[in-house]
């Protein structure tokens, strides 16, 4: 059985009102860009805190996200 993380129902209000909010701004395309990096998120966090490897499939998916990113941010 999974532990309840505190905090956690508030995290994600937090993130659908600021997704909300977004889209209520017009900056729907950068909300869903961003949301879309949720899994290079607990990648990052794993290596850094838990010194896991990380596969060659992750690489590249986490390369491609930030050429995402920096492609939607120049233009």
């Amino acid at each position: 059985m999974r532990r309840a993380v505190p905090g956690r129902p508030a995290q994600a209000a937090l993130g659908l009102i600021l997704y909300l909010w977004a889209a209520q701004q017009q900056m729907l395309g950068i909300a869903v860009v961003l949301a879309s990096l949720y899994p290079a998120v607990p990648t990052v966090l794993g290596v850094a805190a838990l010194g896991e490897r990380v596969t060659r499939a992750q690489t590249t998916g986490l390369v491609g996200a930030v050429v995402a990113v920096v492609l939607l941010t120049v233009g």
